[in-house]
């Protein structure tokens, strides 16, 4: 599905990723693991088209990446990418079944058939009696789901988990991670999740460790 090739990246004088050549299938889940530091999360960004890499190729199923304008790379995050972060990041005034279906606004769509499938997700996620809850009348755990199922309002064929589950107690975090394996068998996705977490990390098709700006 996504094809990163010899990628590298620095920022001043350091030199982040160092030649990350990287493959993840389609309905795949990966798991990246490293210390601090290691650019785990920079070349996150850099498969979710959030940074540019400073030379390498990206490709995404066949078609390079690096050749898009920045608006063609703003439709193509929204069109096909899914992103979830230690923090949920929900939006304080808008009720759960509204913060899922913003990635559908943003493109436009139908605001009823958004706010439809949005309460779709919300059954989903076990969570069809918050639907008008605000996040901060939701448990941090229902909070995260909210947030996957945010993610996964435009149907995405790819979905980017930089810790998602580094904010939750160990409880809530199986259930997200057990939520990714559902989210896989329904919806066809693909999973990159950078997690510190072993136990978690285990539960993906591949375990990918990274060190000091390379592939290990």
């Amino acid at each position: 599905m996504i094809e990163a090739k010899n990628i590298k990246k620095s920022y001043g004088d350091l030199q982040v990723l160092k030649g990350v050549n990287l493959s993840i299938n389609e309905s795949e889940i990966v798991s990246i693991m490293g210390a601090s530091g290691a650019g785990k999360t920079t070349l996150l960004q850099i498969l979710g088209t959030l940074e540019n890499a400073d030379s390498g190729e990206l490709l995404f199923q066949g078609e390079n990446i690096n050749l898009k304008s920045a608006k063609e790379l703003a439709r193509f995050r929204n069109a096909n990418l899914g992103f979830i972060f230690q923090f949920h990041h929900l939006l304080p005034e808008f009720t759960a079944q509204e913060n899922i279906a913003i990635p559908a606004l943003i493109s436009r769509k139908d605001k009823k058939a958004a706010l439809k499938r949005a309460a779709e997700l919300l059954d989903f996620m076990g969570l069809a009696d918050r639907r008008e809850h605000k996040p901060s009348e939701l448990s941090g755990g229902e909070q995260q789901r909210v947030a996957v199922a945010r993610a996964l309002m435009n149907q995405p064929q790819l979905i980017l988990a930089d810790e998602p589950t580094g904010n939750l107690d160990s409880h809530n975090a199986q259930e997200i991670h057990r939520l990714f394996g559902e989210i896989r068998s329904e919806f066809s996705s693909s999973f990159v999740i950078i997690t510190h977490n072993r136990k978690l990390a285990e539960t993906a098709d591949r375990i990918i460790e990274m060190s000091d700006g390379v592939l290990i």
